[in-house]
């Protein structure tokens, strides 16, 4: 597969099946550098299986997968050490403090960390004492980032990161993954929340029973619905409820 400095992953001909059913069915696509880069498809449509065989956590039944130049299945060590994954659900060492759990993880990877500076790049530098289990649920989803920021990848996945978040930790997310991609990281992230998807994302693919059925920036999808002659039920307001929640709660973090 030719390989292009401009794109940070190259994906051809993806293939995973289970029991002669294709939960990924022949995808192709590339992700740029420095672009936040969206995965978007209905439940079953194949974004987790795709990330977990692009990551090297599920084996590729065939195709192949370039990160960075390597190639996941033949170099899956120097792979894992340019990127970093935060799952839907991740599980921790209850009574370590968060410090002495990035220290942990910086082990992993041979590397000696500062736990202060990765605390400080997703916001829970007064945590640093903290235990996981005594965090509100958007500090846990910030605290997983940077659990996934420790080998300093210059891919970041991640799946679903702001599912159950009340609105204001969901922004304030938001405004964190932008940040990181700022400072030069690319970010691939699955989503649910289709404005989620518009705010964040350079491009995004959208799936559906395995195969990829539109690629493009969020804008240029949307025009070209327009084009095709599509109209609103109701008319869209100036704002939503969403609005409405943020506007009477303040739009600062509820943490405790």
């Amino acid at each position: 597969m030719a390989k292009s400095s401009e794109n940070i992953i190259e994906v051809k001909d993806l293939v995973k099946k289970y029991n002669g059913f294709k939960a990924v069915d022949g995808i192709s696509f590339e992700v740029k550098r420095g672009e936040i880069f969206g995965i978007l498809g209905p439940n079953g449509a194949g974004k987790t299986t795709t990330l977990e065989m692009i990551e090297g956590l599920r084996p590729i039944d065939s195709g192949e997968v370039h990160i960075d130049e390597f190639n996941v299945n033949n170099d899956p060590n120097k792979v894992k050490s340019v990127i970093g994954v935060q799952l839907q659900s991740s599980a921790f060492f209850d009574y370590l403090k968060l410090t002495e759990l990035l220290e942990f993880f910086g082990s992993l990877y041979q590397r000696k960390v500062n736990p202060m500076e990765i605390l400080k790049e997703v916001e829970l530098e007064d945590k640093a004492k903290s235990q996981v289990k005594t965090l509100s649920g958007g500090q846990k989803q910030r605290f997983s980032i940077a659990s996934a920021l420790v080998n300093e990848p210059k891919v970041l996945f991640l799946d679903e990161p702001t599912t159950g978040l009340d609105p204001q930790a969901r922004h304030h997310l938001w405004g964190l993954i932008q940040q990181i991609r700022d400072n030069g990281k690319t970010v691939v992230i699955t989503t649910h929340y289709m404005d989620e998807a518009e705010i964040l994302c350079d491009r995004v693919a959208i799936m559906d029973a395995g195969k990829i059925i539109k690629l493009d920036t969020p804008d240029n999808l949307v025009d070209r619905l327009i084009k095709k002659g599509f109209k609103k039920k109701k008319v869209e307001k100036a704002a939503n409820l969403e609005d409405v929640f943020l506007d009477l709660t303040g739009k600062l973090l509820r943490e405790s």
